[in-house]
């Protein structure tokens, strides 16, 4: 198996889901019912990266539509926000056999998908759903101690969150992630506040660029 190659900047999103549809570079294509590349509006403002797609998700080739969807639905509602607002996709695309987490090797060949998602749909706050998609701004560090702590990476704030899924799991982390989502209309706030403060100063310039 081999990592695929970075995508073209020309690719836009139609023919990003018809790669990944039709994407064999590792083992995940040949045990799952359809791909899951991922959905929401371009550009988004906020993106959701999860792990990988559950059963109710290989069924329907859409994120997160099963018991954590569900969930992730209650918690974007709570702070004002609807599904149909952010772009919600996985770090891999194809259903992990019996749930279990996404190896390296699959992780590495789902990237450049990732990567375009990332390029097109130009969000100014990626919140990462669980360890997996966690990892790439926060290598080696445990999510119990980060979660729900903003980060600048890459022109971006990210905010690492523990899956849905979890609160599925441990009863006790459902307080937690509803904490840390409640978290996020004063972290885009801020980001907002900063963006104009940046584009304000940024203007002079121009100005002055356009004397000569």
């Amino acid at each position: 198996m081999s990592a695929n190659p970075p995508l073209a900047a020309g690719v836009d999103i139609q023919r990003l889901r018809e790669l990944v549809s039709g994407c064999t570079a590792c083992e995940l294509h040949r045990g799952s019912t359809c791909a899951v590349p991922g959905e929401g509006p371009i550009p988004a403002e906020i993106m959701f990266i999860g792990e990988a797609p559950g059963f109710h998700e290989d069924r329907q080739g859409t994120p997160f539509i099963g018991a954590a969807g569900q969930f992730l639905n209650e918690l974007l509602h709570g702070i004002g926000l609807d599904r149909s607002q952010v772009y919600i996709t996985n770090v891999v695309k194809h259903r992990p056999p019996g749930n279990r987490d996404p190896l390296p090797d699959e992780i590495a060949a789902c990237r450049p998908y990732l990567d375009r998602q990332i390029a097109l749909v130009r969000p100014k706050l990626i919140v990462t759903l669980g360890r997996f998609s966690m990892a790439r701004w926060f290598a080696g560090q445990r999510i119990s101690q980060i979660h729900g702590q903003p980060k600048k990476a890459d022109g971006m704030i990210v905010v690492p969150m523990y899956h849905p899924a979890a609160a599925l799991h441990q009863g006790a982390l459902r307080a937690t992630i509803e904490a840390d989502f409640l978290k996020l209309p004063r972290i885009l706030a801020e980001m907002r506040q900063q963006l104009a403060v940046e584009e304000e100063a940024a203007k002079p310039k121009v100005e002055q660029a356009r004397l000569f």
